[in-house]
């Protein structure tokens, strides 16, 4: 495990800084903690945060979505 700072976190995810900025303040992000002023993730809870993004289809975001049936 190594902590890094934002502008490599986002980097490290694929991300914007804006965008990892935005998810941290609006929640849905990985977790972070703070040294004084510095937010710093963890790579650990970054590789935690993309795998529980994996996905098998494009179907929903919603992980129990259930597809229905297209109206004829």
């Amino acid at each position: 495990m190594s902590n890094i700072r934002v502008n490599e976190a986002a980097k490290y995810v694929g991300l914007s800084k804006s965008s990892l900025d935005k998810l941290r303040c609006f929640g849905g992000g990985p977790r972070y903690f703070k040294l004084g002023r510095a937010v710093v993730y963890s790579t650990d809870d970054l590789d935690i945060w993309m795998n529980e993004r994996t996905r098998n289809s494009t179907w929903g975001a919603n992980d129990n979505a259930q597809p229905q049936a297209l109206a004829a």
